[in-house]
């Protein structure tokens, strides 16, 4: 039997929860490293619970609006990728891969900012691969503009966030996600909570774990990349019509469905 020893507790391969409790000790060890904040814990928290209702897998919708996503950040003219410490915890190295292939710069973004912070996870991500000159944050001299934003999570790179066409923010805040919105960027959240103000207020929301998500998104934009560009062209033409609302929508009755089936005598 092969286990994984993430931090203080060894896993075993075999236990049905296995995966999950994988990314739980992952945060566990960010907070640790001091990359990961405490309320991360708590979020990853409220984020399991909605995966348990998807069956821990990825639905038909999110696929949807995965490849939506790759088509917009393939097009893109300065796609950027923000980073916070959860995501920094939990796929280091995908979003790294996916930065490499997007020629997309990281951002370190916090909501609980501090220098030492963003400095340890610039350290993290440059340990698992990332280059000194494609992780941004350390330099936050602008703040995204209106809406109120009062916190340390308003400040972004000037070179980064603040001037990017398209953002891609996994485990996004809703009023941040609704102030770049304003500035008129196009934002990619990837957020299992299809109910959050996150998910609704992004031009597109993948409501997926971001494991799954990224990996996803890595896989199109793989094969997107080996067709011409006249390819890409043609289906940011099909995402014109992607309707976001309607998506969540579709995420809501497929889990309805799948919690129907559950609750059968004869499931």
């Amino acid at each position: 039997m092969q286990n994984n020893n993430i931090s203080t507790i060894t896993i075993p391969k075999t236990h049905p929860r296995y995966r999950s409790l994988l990314k739980r000790e992952k945060i566990v060890a960010g907070i640790r490293a001091g990359i990961t904040s405490e309320r991360g814990l708590i979020a990853h928290g409220r984020g399991e619970a909605f995966d348990y209702l998807i069956d821990e897998q990825t639905l038909p919708a999110a696929m949807i609006a995965t490849e939506v996503a790759s088509a917009l950040l393939l097009t893109a003219d300065k796609p950027v990728i923000s980073v916070n410490g959860n995501v920094a915890a939990l796929v280091p190295e995908e979003v790294i891969a996916l930065s490499e292939l997007l020629n997309a710069p990281l951002e370190v973004n916090l909501f609980y900012w501090s220098e030492t912070r963003v400095m340890k996870i610039r350290e993290h991500l440059e340990r698992h691969g990332a280059t000194i000159t494609n992780v941004l944050g350390d330099k936050a001299d602008a703040r995204i503009r209106g809406l109120g934003i009062e916190h340390a999570r308003a400040r972004v790179a000037n070179d980064g966030i603040y001037t990017a066409d398209v953002v891609l923010a996994p485990l996004e805040d809703g009023d941040r996600c609704e102030a770049l919105i304003a500035m008129g960027k196009t934002v990619i959240t990837i957020d299992l909570n299809p109910f959050s103000r996150t998910s609704k207020y992004a031009t597109v929301s993948i409501v997926d774990d971001i494991e799954r998500a990224i990996k996803n998104l890595i896989s199109i934009v793989e094969d997107k990349k080996k067709k011409k560009k006249d390819g890409w062209m043609e289906e940011v033409a099909k995402s014109k019509n992607y309707d976001n609302a309607e998506n969540l929508k579709e995420v809501i009755r497929e889990i309805v469905a799948r919690l129907v089936i559950r609750s059968s005598p004869l499931s």
